[in-house]
């Protein structure tokens, strides 16, 4: 062992000391890292509350799974001047069945085509980034002006679903409890709320239960969406409640395998021309306590994971460190000062007193981003999602991953790794399938690699987020998937890809 694989193996064995002498997760939740901090400052979230933990409110819906109202944004730009009414535009809170006293928060818009559009829930990641960045920055329907005035999306995914946007884990958005015991800490708990929530919502609306349904989002979503569609599947076979026509989920820029996907990230940034390969050498050295700290996590729980988390990080930190101010997300920009992205108009927006009375929120805060529920799912962070998706796929659920191929968070090299190492039935035949190009209108968009119900999709021109990025690829991407063709081309040219 060289010095420098001793050093590294003294620090992980510190790191495991430390973390074993923290008294609680309670004490982490006081205490959020850095690195919270710092993608929230990043995106240009500054909430004023770390969560949404109400004390002494007078809790309202008692007795009530949903409540419910139709609205209509002010502000809102439409030439047509058609009623909230024939919007179908609805936002919500659910009692949260199994909870001391949540609320869970969400937006739900009709389709735009027809009502027996498939129904598609997006999730937001971070984790405890409220899903109205996605809302109103990618495949929402509408876009925020700078006056703060809305716009009609031209490739809001409401065009061809009946859409979900749901602010989970409790605490995100403007979803809130007045008991601290509430805040999420694993897939278990995430994935029964939100399975609780889809039944108390097929209950409310049943003329969507018979559609078909999708579960869709991006980043660290790449843990909720697996946890989610299996607990929606297991659901169904034990005939809990309301039936869920789960045809497939996607993800998008996710973290699902952590091992594999922290094992790209020197290899997608030696690839890119960010570092030299004498840097890319020197931080794989890491790899194996990395690797070996993740193995730990899958088995001895709390304090293993937390190392894991703290060990892995480094290969990250370690690239941003030789970057500079590249943004992470699309290493095609930088950074200006610590900001990457400026989504502050959604926080203005959302403020104002008039969308508040829209939507029927009251005095709840906002809370774009949450350090507390980002610090609370740590111990979540390091573990595979991946294990739980096969046996979707051996049931016939679809999945789609795709990934813009200027991200390098949560970049396309190791979320391509991870699906094509995946074990299920027809995995060789994957592995053997070609890489074809993913046409719209005879324009190339992307490489598709497709066998069976599982595909993958490299998104040309695009960064983390694809929908906001390439809002027209990613339409016809969920079109043609949901549809159950993706991989067929179409040969009227047009031009498709924004420039860059």
């Amino acid at each position: 062992m060289n010095s420098f694989s001793r050093s590294f193996t003294s620090l992980f064995l510190i790191i495991l000391f430390n973390v074993s002498r923290l008294p609680s997760v309670d004490a982490l939740l006081r205490a959020p890292p850095i690195s919270a901090e710092k993608l929230i400052g990043a995106l240009n979230l500054f909430p004023n509350q770390p969560i949404n933990i109400v004390d002494g409110v007078d809790l309202p819906f008692i007795g009530r799974k949903i409540a419910e109202r139709r609205f209509s944004f002010p502000n809102l730009i439409d030439p047509s001047g058609v009623s909230a009414e024939e919007l179908g535009h609805h936002a919500g809170y659910y009692q949260i069945q199994h909870s001391h006293a949540g609320r869970m928060f969400y937006f739900f818009f009709e389709s735009r085509n027809s009502k027996e559009d498939p129904v598609v829930i997006w999730l937001t990641g971070g984790p405890g980034c409220s899903s109205e960045v996605a809302l109103f920055y990618e495949n929402g329907p509408f876009k925020i002006a700078n006056n703060l005035s809305l716009v009609w999306n031209e490739y809001g995914w409401d065009k061809v679903s009946n859409i979900l946007f749901v602010d989970q884990p409790i605490g995100t958005g403007f979803s809130y409890s007045s008991d601290r015991r509430d805040i999420r800490h694993n897939e278990k708990g995430v994935s029964d709320d939100l399975y609780d929530f889809l039944q108390a919502f097929f209950e409310e609306h049943p003329e969507l239960a018979k559609n078909d349904f999708f579960i869709t989002g991006e980043s660290y979503a790449g843990h909720y969406i697996p946890a989610f569609a299996a607990r929606v599947h297991r659901g169904n076979k034990e005939k809990e409640g309301i039936h869920v026509n789960l045809k497939g989920f996607a993800i998008g820029n996710g973290l699902t395998d952590p091992a594999i996907q922290y094992g790209a990230y020197a290899d997608y940034a030696f690839d890119m021309g960010l570092i030299q390969q004498t840097e890319h050498d020197r931080i794989n050295k890491v790899l194996p306590l990395c690797e070996s700290a993740i193995k730990l996590c899958g088995t001895d729980g709390k304090i293993s994971c937390m190392a894991a988390y703290l060990v892995c990080n480094t290969i990250f930190n370690s690239i941003i460190a030789r970057v500079g101010d590249l943004n992470y997300y699309d290493i095609r920009k930088k950074c200006e000062g610590s900001l990457c992205y400026d989504f502050s108009n959604m926080e203005k927006f959302l403020n104002q007193k008039s969308v508040r009375a829209a939507i029927g929120v009251g005095d709840i805060e906002f809370v774009s981003c949450s350090p507390t529920v980002y610090t609370a799912m740590l111990m979540d962070w390091m573990r595979n999602l991946e294990v739980g998706i096969p046996a979707l796929l051996e049931d016939g659920v679809k999945l789609l991953v795709y990934a813009g191929e200027y991200d390098l968070i949560c970049n396309w090299l190791g979320n391509s790794r991870w699906v094509h190492a995946m074990e299920w039935s027809g995995h060789k035949e994957f592995v053997a399938a070609p890489e074809v190009p993913f046409e719209v209108n005879g324009s190339e968009a992307g490489l598709l690699t497709s066998h069976g119900p599982l595909s993958f999709l490299k998104v040309h021109d695009a960064g983390h987020m694809v929908p906001m990025d390439q809002p027209k690829a990613s339409l016809e991407m969920l079109k043609k998937w949901m549809k159950g063709s993706l991989s067929e081309w179409n040969g009227d040219a047009e031009v498709l890809v924004s420039s860059i």
